[in-house]
């Protein structure tokens, strides 16, 4: 089963065509664009800060209706990572992705006095998010998780996997040597989400991605283990996840997994999500919106 986004994608981008790149959009008229050299903020709105960052491959655009919906009552920062869905790559061209742009989101927040941060992250923007809790606790407030895991080899590989064991494969995406065959492509894919024109609009955005920047993060992704620091984490934590029910996942297996995952995180709050693929957000708006309001009143 499948909970990063655009794995599927990631990988095919050694043999797709890109899009040229442009400017990626913004979302908003009235917004403000910030731009660093790894990631952009739009940010719109008036009242307290709370920052989006969205997942592999993926644009801001994720966060839209989450947005349009908050902007009267906070201040929503909209990140998008260099390299990601038309944001030209800049210093994420080459090298490692993941924690360098994780650090430079950090580094910002603490220069534009947004700390004690309120940061909520889907999928590798989870993983981000993660990261900052066990590196930098004293910057975050609190974190809301949106299908992330500490490990994502671990679903390739199972729970005793480690990154020695899955730095050749690492290597082998870096070099875009590993390919996915077009039948599990097409398969990761439908896990993404479950309309139509959703999944188009996640293509979309891989489509417009800069294929080194996509592979280097997906590889950084299954290199980077945070579940040796899980236990010293002080920053609350909410984490929801899909069950997968509707690509046939028995109901109550994803609780296990999840549960399983984070069973070492002193103060976190599981939600599952019924019926919802990865996009959480856009199969489940309603359930989504209720979970994000509960902790954002928290």
């Amino acid at each position: 089963m499948h909970f990063k986004a655009l794995l599927a994608s990631a990988v095919v981008l050694g043999a797709t065509a890109f899009a040229a790149q442009a400017a990626a959009p913004r979302l908003f008229a009235d917004s403000q664009l910030v731009t660093e050299p790894r990631f952009s903020d739009e940010i719109v709105g008036h009242g307290p800060d709370v920052i989006f960052i969205p997942g592999l491959a993926s644009s801001r655009e994720t966060w839209k209706a989450t947005a349009e919906r908050l902007k009267d009552h906070f201040r929503v920062h909209l990140i998008q990572v260099a390299g990601f869905a038309g944001e030209p790559a800049r210093a994420n061209a080459s090298g490692p992705v993941l924690v360098p742009t994780a650090e430079a989101i950090d580094s910002y927040l603490v220069a534009q006095h947004l700390t004690p941060a309120v940061i909520v992250g889907h999928s590798l923007g989870g993983t981000m998010a993660l990261y900052l809790a066990e590196h930098h606790p004293s910057d975050l407030k609190k974190v809301m998780l949106v299908d992330a895991l500490p490990y994502y080899a671990t679903l390739m590989a199972g729970p005793q996997i480690t990154v020695a064991a899955m730095t050749p494969v690492a290597d082998k995406i870096r070099s875009g040597q590993s390919k996915m065959p077009p039948e599990q492509q097409k398969m990761m894919m439908a896990s993404m989400a479950t309309s139509e024109a959703d999944k188009a609009m996640i293509e979309g955005w891989s489509g417009a991605s800069d294929q080194t920047t996509v592979l280097n993060a997906l590889a950084d992704d299954l290199t980077l283990d945070l579940r040796p620091g899980l236990s010293a984490i002080t920053t609350p934590i909410a984490m929801l996840y899909p069950d997968y029910v509707p690509l046939g996942r028995p109901k109550g297996a994803s609780d296990a997994a999840y549960h399983a995952a984070y069973a070492a995180v002193p103060n976190i709050k599981l939600v599952g999500i019924e019926n919802s693929l990865h996009f959480i957000m856009f199969d489940q708006p309603a359930q989504f919106d209720a979970a994000l309001d509960a902790f954002l009143e928290d």
